[in-house]
This record gives C-alpha cells, structure tokens and sequence, in this order.
C-alpha cells in the first residue's frame, strides 16, 4: 500500500493534533504522530524493521541532488536548526544574567518614586513588560515579582496585574524580532528559507497581538472593565497557591522556569541600566550579526546593502554571532561593576539551559515531525488539494481558529507552531501576500489560544507572578480575550479576502477594518453595560 503523496500524508499531523487535543500534552502528541509518519513510509517504501528505526532517527534517500535526509538525528545535526538551539540557550542565559542583576527590581524601585497614580502604575507595568520581550518566562515571572508591590499600594488588583503581565507576554515576543519566539518560528520553515525575514514580513498582519496591546491601554486609560475583573478587589493577605487540578498539570513547567531564571533571586546592587543595556546590546548586535551574514561588510560584489543583506541573511548564524557578542558583553559590564561576581555570571549558563529544555525539546520533536510528513510528501499533496479552490481566501481566518483551538487544549503556542507552520508554509508559494497572512494567522491564533488556555505556561506564570489565583486569572481575562479573537478572526476574512490587491493594500485595508471594530466594539460594550468604570 502506497501513502506517500495521498491523503494519508496527512494522517501523522493530523493525529498529533487530536492527541494534543485530548492529552492535553504536546510531547506525547508529537512523538507519536513521528511514530506514525515513519510507520507509513516503511510500508509505502517496503522497508522493514531496520528502515523503520533509521527513518525515525537518520535515514538518507536519492542520490546527487535528489538526495534527501530525514529523522531526529538529522534534525538535530542540522546546521541551521543547532544554530536556534544555541541562540535559545544564549538567550536564556541573559536573562538569567538580567535577574541575577536586578535590573527589572531597579526599574520597580524607580516606579515607585515617580508614579503616583492607579492609571500611572498600570501604565508602568505595561511598559516593563513590552520592554521585557525577549522571552515570555522572564517577562511574567519578572514583571510580577517587581510590580506587585506598587499595584498593591494604588489598589490595582492582581487579577488586573495579572492580565496586564499576560497581555505583555506572548503578545509582545510574538511580533518581537529579536527574541526566543523568533527564533522558534524561524525553525520551523523551509530549509533554504530565511524564516527570520518570514518572521519580520508577517509582524504586521498578527492581529490578535497587535489588538491585545491596543486594547488593554484603552482599558487601563479609560478605566473600563469587564464585571469579571471588577468584581475583584486587592486581597492582601493571598499568596495566590491553588491546589486544583489546573494548578497541578502547571507544577513542573513552573519549577523548571522558576529555576532557570532565577524567581526568587533577583538581584539587589543593579540599576536600571542593568535591564536596558543588555537588551540594547541583544537587540545592536542581533542586527549587526544578521546584517554581516548577508554581507553587508563584504567588497566587492558579494556586498549587499542594509536591505538586501537582512534578506539575504543567514538567520541562524546571525542570531547566534548577535547574541553570543551581547552575551560576552553583558557579562563584562555586570561584573566589572561587581553588580554580580563570576561565579554567579558562570552559573547563570547552567539556569539559562534550564529554562530552555522544554523549548527545545518541543522544537525538536516538531522538526522530526515535519521531517517525516516531507517524506510522506504532504506539502505538496495539500498544495495540490487547494490549487483552483475558492478556499484560499478563508483560508487564514480557519488557520487562525485552528490554532487558537489547538493552542487553547494543549497550552503551548511553539507545540501548534510545530504542527501548523509547516503545513502554512507548504501550502502556498514564495512571496505570496497569502502565504505571509497566513502564517500571521497561525502564529495570531497559537497566542490567542495560549492566552486563554488554563494549562498554559504564560497564563500560570501570570498568575503566579501577580500573585493571584490562578482560576481567577483565566476567568476574568477571558472576557477581554474573546473579544480580541472575534475582532482578530473578522480582520483575517478582510485579510483574506483583498490578498489579491497586494502585502501594502491587503495590510492598510485589514488595520482600517480591525482599528474601526476595535472602536466599534469598545463603545457598543461601553454602552451596553458590559464595559463599566
């Protein structure tokens, strides 16, 4: 029986996904849609027990420029691919670097001095957090330990602080060139693709994180809420535990985040300059790295231009040059200025990897699935599948709900990134407005899920950072979060529907449309009663 090139191609991912949806686990999930895609290539190909176990980890098919490699091993020894893991550990390791330092405690201190208002504060917070965009951990765990103290001093709730960390978490890393999620989303693209430059061309059309952020600073500076998050007022005495079910599945996600940037352990001698010049020292040399492996500081006529070597960059290389140049740096200023000792700098190596393995373990597991679904040639079937349909259109408003359900039953965004991007990006051609807007709508909806999901990483963290219950976190941020999706799934009809007339026209329209809803439903709540101060 042959299923390479039919429907059956889509059997593994498809299966991943209805595991995910029922575990509520993305390892698991993951792993067995590897197990199954390596099953059905050896019975299509007649490979027995031997080829099975080679697919699985490292199998090379073809000769000459035919040849093709597959499996975990080969995943993983990937050039491209080992560059992310290494930029991922680097970047954890600043941020490690950045707690130890206390840095974000300096910027808390600073607030306290100069915000003398409950609208201030919140403000304050938001700020932090889109400051802190590098990885959603260390900006939810960060942000709450540092601002807690002074939303409780201007009686802003830690339900409030805790959607306003959550609102400044993934939202914000997501459309954030520079950071963990980037890289992640990067990854998963074709080989030979410079998935970073992918990453930057679908930043403007990520509705649900854009509205997100557009929405909660109408809230905090207007002072509306839902009667979910008003019914809520500042409890002193919480400590913000639960001992549910919810609380349970979260307790080895917290323990290996909690450890890995250092909670509890926040520095005390740094200023805020020990926050901001690493993440300008990240961001410079980020640019500078990728700009150099597309030459720009090439002669001659391998030379690109700023533009043309960002696009012709080598993401991987670039990322690590960047980060592990900011890296040195920054340990450099922290302990020449005895802000923390090397030994402490040299630790932070160890806890920086810490935060990272699930990261990367789910990365891994995503590029071996998608490494088994290309043998079973599923790109191009789906392609195939589509091509003369009037399904293109809907096609990123659908890819948008799938990811947010996706996202939502299994609490991680990167697990759905792993399965659907490269379905997105096999889907449609190089270049096409449809093939950016969609993959904005898979990353859009894997947020969106994220951000309501009970079993998410972010939404525990949130909640734990502000201290506040977790049950009471997912509630009253829910109203808001739905309100966003609506918006952000009607935006990608619009999206859709004019990607014929170009990325600019396509984009203009799509913003006219979402800003006018957004606006729109603002004042429909505002004068229904659902909004009240």
């Amino acid at each position: 029986m042959n299923f390479i090139g039919t429907y059956w191609a889509l059997v593994p991912s498809l299966v991943a996904i209805i595991l995910a949806l029922i575990t509520k686990e993305v390892y698991s999930s993951l792993f067995v849609g590897i197990v199954l895609g390596a099953v059905f290539y050896c019975v299509s190909t007649g490979a027995g027990l031997d080829g099975f176990v080679n697919h699985v980890l490292d199998d090379t098919v073809g000769n000459g420029a035919d040849t093709q490699s597959f499996g975990l091993i080969h995943c993983l020894s990937d050039n491209w691919n080992v560059g992310i893991i290494v930029f991922l550990v680097i970047l954890g390791t600043m941020v490690a670097l950045m707690n130890k330092a206390g840095g974000s405690a300096a910027f808390g201190k600073w607030a306290s001095k100069h915000v003398k208002s409950q609208v201030g504060v919140q403000i304050s917070t938001l700020l932090l957090g889109v400051l802190i965009f590098i990885d959603d951990y260390f900006n939810c765990l960060t942000v709450g330990s540092v601002m807690r103290p002074i939303t409780e001093q201007y009686s802003v709730s830690r339900e409030k602080l805790a959607y306003l960390i959550d609102s400044t978490a993934a939202p914000v890393c997501v459309i954030a060139p520079i950071s963990s999620w980037a890289a992640a989303v990067a990854g998963f693209c074709a080989a030979g693709e410079n998935g970073l430059a992918l990453f930057c061309q679908a930043i403007p059309f990520n509705f649900y994180a854009f509205f997100t952020i557009i929405f909660i600073v109408t809230i905090v500076l207007t002072k509306y809420d839902f009667a979910a998050m008003r019914k809520f007022n500042i409890v002193a005495d919480t400590d913000g535990t639960d001992t549910d079910e919810v609380g349970k599945i979260a307790d080895a996600k917290m323990e290996v985040a909690s450890s890995g940037i250092g909670l509890k352990k926040l520095g005390k001698k740094g200023t805020v300059l020990d926050l901001v010049v690493p993440i300008l020292l990240l961001i410079g040399f980020c640019i500078l790295g990728m700009i150099f492996s597309g030459g720009f500081f090439r002669t001659g006529a391998t030379h690109h231009d700023f533009i043309a070597a960002f696009a012709a960059s080598n993401a991987s290389i670039g990322l690590v040059i960047g980060s592990l140049t900011a890296l040195i740096l920054t340990g450099i200023w922290l302990v020449s200025r005895r802000v923390i000792t090397f030994e402490d700098a040299m630790s932070c190596l160890i806890k920086g990897f810490e935060a990272m393995v699930p990261a990367i373990l789910i990365l891994a597991l995503a590029w071996t699935l998608k490494s088994m679904t290309d043998s079973l040639e599923a790109a191009s079937y789906v392609a195939h599948l589509i091509e003369g349909t009037g399904l293109q259109t809907l096609l990123p408003a659908v890819i948008f709900i799938t990811a947010c359900f996706l996202a939502f039953a299994t609490g991680t965004s990167w697990g759905t990134f792993g399965i659907l991007i490269p379905i997105c990006v096999a889907v449609f051609p190089v270049g096409t407005p449809l093939r950016i807007i969609s993959i904005s709508a898979c990353m859009a909806g894997a947020v969106c899920g994220d951000h309501i999901s009970p079993i998410s990483d972010t939404t525990i963290m949130a909640s734990a950072g502000a201290g506040c219950k977790h049950v009471n976190h997912v509630s009253s941020q829910l109203p808001y979060a739905i309100t966003v999706a609506v918006i952000s799934f009607l935006t990608y009809i619009v999206a859709g529907c004019t990607q014929s007339m170009g990325v600019m026209q396509s984009g203009t329209i799509s913003w006219a449309f979402g800003l006018i809803a957004l606006a729109s439903t603002f004042f429909i709540l505002k004068k229904t009663g659902k909004l009240q101060k």
